[in-house]
């Protein structure tokens, strides 16, 4: 049975979101279809960009992506409190950068006087904006809908692109989060359509790597912190050299080259987070089944279950198992 939002999400337990689109029937519509000799590799560079100009607009930063052949990881973080800090000019500004807003709110940024009855009606528009602005459902629906009408128009076609909803799961933990993050970055190797991270097109991880290489700047993701900014809160508390280790050491186990001496590094990195081999493999090979639409430990999920007013809450022993509790 499908789950209400208000169910799946709760911002007062975490941030973050694992959240995941499929194409209609699960086609390869944004990759190589074999069955009419087609090739769509070329929409996975559209879906990243307008993913990446997303997390410059919403008060939404982008952790984690892999835009595969039929269907899209985003690993997300909600930034509520930056929302709710905006002025009502920052939050019209943002909005107008994807829709034209309203005949009032252009009038309004245009400079143009306005009466005191029009400033309340554009102040109350604003608000309906910056809620907007910080929900998980406007952000997939402005990345989904601009793609399915920029596809369908190559195709002169109408119709369906993607399945009807987009699944979440609430990462209620650090060790959650970067266990899925780890999943989401290995995609293609998974797929087996890369072999390293360096050739694993579409994804953030990829992504980080080529901009580190040029000192630049990544608008639109949130950063690893550094020793620079290690209290910085907006930040994965992880540091990248560290993830990369991590990611290329389960490479190597999930392909079978790994020697003795890789395979106690991964161990030792994995003992520092607190998971053992055997889960850690189990999450990034299988992170959706393993979980519900919740990760954490077993009194994180409790909390959770709790604050979304359920009576149960599935594969909570599987949970606990990888993560604790």
């Amino acid at each position: 049975m499908a789950q209400s939002r208000k169910s799946l999400i709760s911002l007062e337990d975490t941030p973050y979101y694992h959240c995941i689109s499929r194409c209609v029937r699960r086609s390869y519509l944004c990759g190589y279809d074999a069955k009419n000799d087609v090739s769509y590799e070329h929409r996975k560079s559209w879906v990243e960009k307008r993913l990446l100009f997303l997390g410059t607009i919403f008060a939404i930063d982008i952790c984690a992506y892999a835009v595969m052949s039929n269907h899209v990881h985003i690993v997300l973080c909600v930034d509520k409190k930056a929302a709710c800090s905006w002025s009502t000019d920052n939050v019209l500004v943002q909005w107008h950068k994807m829709h034209k807003g309203t005949l009032l709110t252009r009038k309004y940024l245009r400079g143009e006087s306005v009466s005191e009855s029009e400033l309340k009606t554009i102040q109350n528009t604003a608000e309906i904006y910056r809620r907007r602005l910080h929900d998980i459902s406007w952000f997939m629906r402005n990345l989904n809908e601009y793609i399915a009408r920029k596809a369908n128009a190559e195709d002169d076609c109408t119709g369906r692109f993607w399945e009807g909803r987009f699944r979440s799961q609430a990462l209620l933990t650090e060790k959650a989060l970067l266990s899925c993050m780890a999943y989401v970055d290995l995609n293609p190797v998974r797929a087996k359509v890369a072999t390293h991270l360096h050739d694993s097109l579409h994804t953030s991880i990829n992504r980080r790597l080529r901009y580190i290489a040029k000192s630049k700047r990544i608008k639109g993701l949130i950063p690893f912190k550094t020793i620079a900014t290690v209290n910085l809160s907006r930040a994965i508390n992880y540091f990248l050299t560290d993830y990369c280790a991590l990611l290329n050491s389960s490479i190597e186990m999930m392909t079978d080259n790994s020697s003795d001496s890789k395979v106690i590094k991964l161990n030792n990195r994995l003992t520092k987070l607190g998971i053992n081999q055997a889960k850690w493999l189990q999450m990034i090979t299988n992170f959706e089944d393993t979980f519900s639409f919740a990760a954490g430990d077993r009194e994180s999920m409790e909390l959770f279950k709790k604050s979304t007013n359920r009576k149960r809450i599935a594969k909570l022993k599987s949970a606990a198992s990888c993560l604790g509790g």
